[in-house]
């Protein structure tokens, strides 16, 4: 299994397949670098090294209780840019891993990054404030922790099911497959 060790011990996994311009995916919350599987696959058979990482806490790196902030997030994104050498690289993130590549530039700057590819990334604050008006209700928060905390694994399986992939509205019928996978790495 590849890793490489933070600054502060956490072991961080990784992926890293093929070789030419590396393209760097960093993943949503609370998924893996699983997710990104499909997009690596297509890249990596054009001609491009692809990695993806685990975030703390997640899939196959370091299962720890702190470090959850995207200042961590973006030094353990570094680490593994570092320990890999990457240079001209493309950072993908998507949900909580977009915020993680907007940290990883402003902490570590430019020099390694070609482009940066924000897909459906977090704000800078997601919560309702007075500053924030456009934000969620703390409730919203609230409730999540708190089914975490009771049931995680139906939590888990609900959101794919839900709003991620079965929301009404849309004209494909939800795939299973995805479903279930996603939950999985949840």
């Amino acid at each position: 299994m590849s890793t490489v060790k933070t600054k502060d011990g956490v072991e961080i996994f990784y992926k890293d397949w093929g070789k030419g311009q590396p393209i760097v995916f960093s993943h949503g919350w609370p998924l893996s670098a699983d997710d990104w599987d499909a997009q690596m696959m297509f890249f990596v058979t054009r001609g491009y090294r692809v990695i993806a990482h685990d975030r703390r806490g997640h899939g196959r790196s370091t299962q720890t209780s702190d470090g959850h902030d995207m200042d961590h997030y973006a030094d353990d994104l570094a680490a593994v840019t570092t320990h890999l050498d990457l240079k001209n690289a493309v950072h993908v993130g998507h949900s909580t891993g977009g915020g993680e590549v907007v940290h990883y530039l402003a902490r570590h700057g430019q020099s390694r990054v070609a482009k940066a590819v924000l897909i459906s990334a977090v704000p800078p604050l997601m919560v309702k404030t007075a500053a924030n008006p456009g934000g969620l209700p703390k409730e919203v928060f609230d409730n999540f922790q708190a089914q975490v905390a009771t049931n995680r694994a139906q939590f888990y399986r609900d959101v794919p099911a839900g709003p991620f992939y079965g929301s009404t509205g849309r004209a494909r019928k939800p795939l299973e497959g995805v479903i279930q996978n996603w939950w999985r790495q949840g």
